[in-house]
């Protein structure tokens, strides 16, 4: 564990139970848009929540054991297992057939977009580089990212419920995937990985060690679970146009 000031750990607190909790509200309000009654949206809603709720507290717990810290020449893979168990799970969890249905629902991609808005806690990056226990290759990229996707979040998700802004919408989900995946990467080179092809100081170590760790493990695979499902449904829903639009066309038949 860094010693981290209170105002570092009140930003990441506030995106690693933030996002999963909004996301447990927008699946309730998806629930009840796909007509399966309140009951059982709350019941959803509840298991949903209890689920990640659960999940923080035991990474919480795993980060604050060590199982995750990284050091130079000792080389653990807990922390990947975390994020790529954490993500699998989620993805799994989408196929269930009752959320899939909610997924489905109207107005469910504008309420899958609006979790990532409080991606602006990015800014907690840029304040831990700031305290020097962060290089900048890494912090900036990666907060100024999640800056940018958490402040187009909510326009993005407006225009998705006034006119369908399908293609709006996949260039965000695209890019705020993005902004993931090159975070990732620079973190594993710069510390998290085996080797360290970017023999930088500081490193990314503290990535491994809390509060930082619940980064890597909660948030971090909870928005990409998001950004994926999100352009899974976007893509569904192209489909039947486009097949349409096939049929339309002389000779089709």
């Amino acid at each position: 564990m860094y010693d981290l000031p209170a105002s570092v750990w009140a930003l990441v607190l506030t995106g690693v139970i933030g996002i999963p909790a909004t996301t447990s509200v927008m699946l309730h309000r998806s629930a009840i848009a796909a007509g399966l009654g309140r009951r059982t949206a709350t019941t959803v809603t509840v298991v949903t929540a209890a689920g990640l709720g659960g999940w923080i507290l035991a990474s919480g717990l795993l980060a604050d054991a060590g199982i995750y810290h990284q050091e130079p020449g000792h080389f653990r893979p807990w922390i990947g297992l975390a994020f790529a168990g954490y993500l699998t799970a989620l993805l799994a969890a989408s196929r269930i057939p009752t959320v899939a249905r909610i997924l489905a629902a109207p107005g469910s991609l504008a309420r899958l977009t609006l979790p990532h808005t409080l991606r602006v806690v990015g800014v907690l990056f840029l304040l831990v580089m700031a305290l020097g226990r962060l290089p900048a290759v890494f912090a900036l990229p990666a907060g100024l990212g999640d800056i940018a996707v958490g402040l187009a979040a909510p326009s993005i998700a407006r225009r998705l419920t006034a006119d369908g802004d399908r293609t709006g919408a996949v260039r965000f989900h695209l890019l705020g995937l993005l902004d993931l995946v090159v975070a990732i990467t620079i973190g594993y080179l710069a510390g998290l990985g085996p080797y360290r092809p970017l023999d930088i100081t500081p490193s990314t170590e503290p990535l491994s060690l809390l509060p930082l760790a619940l980064v890597a493990t909660v948030a971090v695979p909870t928005a990409i679970a998001l950004h994926v499902v999100s352009l899974t449904r976007l893509h569904a829903a192209d489909r039947p146009t486009s097949h349409k639009a096939g049929q339309l066309q002389p000779g089709a038949h």
